[in-house]
Parts: C-alpha cells; structure tokens; sequence
C-alpha cells in the first residue's frame, strides 16, 4: 500500500506503509552494524587486534588500534552525508526534509569536530563509508596497513 505524504506543496509516494516504516527506524543500529562487523572480520585475520566502541575517546570510534593510536569509524551514507550537496537537493522536497537536513548537517559538522579533538590527542582518524567496506574491504585493510606503517616509521619501531 502506497501512501501519499504531503511536503510544502510537494507530494512524494512512500513504498512502505507507515508499520512498516516505523519498523526499518526501529532496527537502525549504532553499533556492531554490519559494515563494522565486516571491517572487524578483515582487520582481526590480518592479525589486527583492537577496541570496539572504544569510549575513552571522543566520538567513541567504532574501532580503535590503541597501539598506533588510529581511530576507525564506519559511516553509513545517508546519516553521515556522502554526497551532501546532491542528497541536500533531494532531501529539499522530500517528506520532514528540513529534519534531515539539520540532523545530517549537525552529523557532518560533529564528524569534523571529533575528528580534530582526536587529531589534537594524537590520533591518526581514518573513516570508510559502508559501501566502501562491503564493497572493497581489500582496499580498506591497505589503507589501515599504510596508516600502521607510517605510525611505526613515526615511532621507530
């Protein structure tokens, strides 16, 4: 059952019903998503050991190398603004548009924020969009493996 939703004028059709909308919110998870778990999975069979959720530190990073001090966070694409420019433009018209907007540009504005508190502590702060991990999670380890190399050239180890 489509139903019709009604934005400034604009109508928009949502494919889900109001259930089942509520439904999909409701399992949106802020830890252990399956983009981490992925990640995780790569990063502990290259012999990787880390911190998951690691709340000693601002923004709490999804994964943590304390011995290279990198902090490792997994962003989805739409809460975390890949593309914003363009999915701004569409969020427009869409249905509670101004919402998302604010809440996707606070998230963005945040991840900035938590990346130079880290960057001042001394960490190295590496984020991966989702698909990237799920897509190419090769290239993902290659570039955990050459932050860890330039942290040991750093250290001298």
């Amino acid at each position: 059952m489509k139903k019709l939703l009604e934005n400034n004028g604009a109508h928009m059709a949502d494919v889900l019903t109001v259930e089942q909308r509520k439904r999909n919110m409701r399992n949106i998870r802020c830890k252990d998503t399956k983009i981490e778990r992925v990640l995780r999975k790569a990063l502990w069979n290259k012999g990787y050991r880390y911190r998951k959720n690691y709340a000693a530190l601002p923004g709490k990073p999804d994964i943590v190398l304390t011995r290279y001090k990198i902090a490792i966070f997994c962003d989805g694409e739409f809460f975390h603004g890949k593309d914003w420019e363009d999915l701004r433009i569409k969020m427009k018209n869409s249905n509670n548009g101004d919402f998302w907007i604010n809440k996707i540009e606070r998230n963005i504005h945040r991840d900035r924020e938590i990346d130079m508190e880290l960057a001042a502590l001394g960490w190295q702060v590496i984020r991966f969009w989702g698909k990237e991990i799920l897509k190419n999670t090769d290239e993902c380890l290659k570039v955990v493996d050459e932050y860890v190399l330039d942290r040991k050239i750093e250290k001298g180890w």
